[in-house]
């Protein structure tokens, strides 16, 4: 998920910028609203920010796409935080291991963030809410948001460089080569999360519900 820098075109680098930053404005405004409301919060969305920042920095590299598979964690952030809160977290995250990390790049931020801070936390929130409206238990609902977010995230992820990098060929035919490429070794990463993600919140839920006060974890 990673684009690294100078992948893309300098206009499509900047034209992803624009969502992205759209994005990131809203959640932190919606991030301050949570503080201030509930402020006993503070630990989860610190913990939530660290568990993406480690999680996702994990890289498998994939041949071909000069790029790398790995967890994302903003399923998990958006079941318990909401979608918005976990797209800051993951866009911090992102900055952060571009920074220092080589992971990803400056000019492909605004890219990453949609791809894994935005669609991770959406795709994977969207799965969860409609999982347990559906009457699935809530390791299940979670699991499936693993799954959809991971899979939504490395969707994007080769829309993004079919865009860049299709030349001649059309975007459709790249797009389904790239993503192709991203199973092999995304779809055992996107079901070692969705586990992951469904025992968490499970305990979370089970142990220590009183921090997941404002959470979305109910139907």
């Amino acid at each position: 998920m990673h684009i690294p820098e100078g992948l893309l075109p300098a206009e499509q680098a900047v034209a992803w910028y624009a969502p992205a930053v759209a994005f990131l404005g809203a959640g932190l405004v919606g991030l301050k609203r949570r503080l201030a409301v509930l402020p006993s919060s503070r630990p989860l969305v610190g913990l939530m920010g660290a568990f993406i920042f480690v999680i996702s920095l994990m890289p498998i590299p994939v041949p071909g796409l000069g790029t790398v598979s790995h967890p994302c964690g903003t399923p998990m952030a958006a079941i318990l935080l909401g979608p918005l809160t976990a797209t800051v977290l993951g866009s911090v995250a992102l900055l952060l291991q571009a920074l220092f990390f080589a992971h990803g790049g400056i000019t492909s931020w605004g890219a990453n963030i949609i791809s894994m801070a935005v669609g991770g936390s959406f795709a994977g929130f969207a799965a969860f809410r409609i999982s347990r409206r559906a009457g699935l238990g809530l390791g299940i609902a979670a699991g499936l948001a693993g799954v959809a977010g991971d899979l939504v995230t490395y969707g994007i992820t080769s829309f993004q460089l079919s865009l860049a990098l299709h030349g001649d060929e059309s975007i459709l035919n790249v797009w389904g080569v790239a993503f192709a490429s991203f199973l092999p070794t995304q779809v055992p990463l996107a079901i070692a999360e969705a586990l992951f993600t469904a025992g968490v919140v499970v305990f979370i839920a089970r142990e220590r519900a009183e921090i997941l006060e404002g959470a979305v974890i109910h139907p």
